[in-house]
């Protein structure tokens, strides 16, 4: 998929404007959340997730797009030339509101 195709998808689903992430080389992100969901769409390098949900180690190069739920818990490991990705992010659904008395 290519960036541009990318971020209309994004609009189209609801999801801010995509920003662009450069990770270090060889780097690591250990266990930890995020407060909205995330789709991503990689440049360049490569990024591996794992999810707690299920343990599964998946890795994402140039042109491949991946998911995560809000608060989904996952690690992530970046390659040996880093990953740059573009990413846009959705704020969780807020509960509804009681109607006021």
């Amino acid at each position: 998929m290519d960036a541009t195709t990318f971020q209309s998808q994004l609009a189209q689903e609801g999801f801010e404007p995509a920003v662009r992430v450069e990770r270090e080389a060889d780097g690591l992100w250990d266990d930890h959340t995020h407060p909205f969901e995330a789709k991503a769409l990689i440049l360049s390098g490569e990024i591996r997730i794992r999810t707690m949900a299920d343990g599964a180690d998946r890795t994402y190069r140039a042109g491949d797009v991946f998911h995560l739920a809000h608060e989904e818990p996952h690690a992530e490991w970046y390659g040996p030339e880093g990953v740059v990705y573009l990413v846009g992010r959705r704020s969780a659904p807020r509960p509804a509101t009681p109607p006021a008395a």
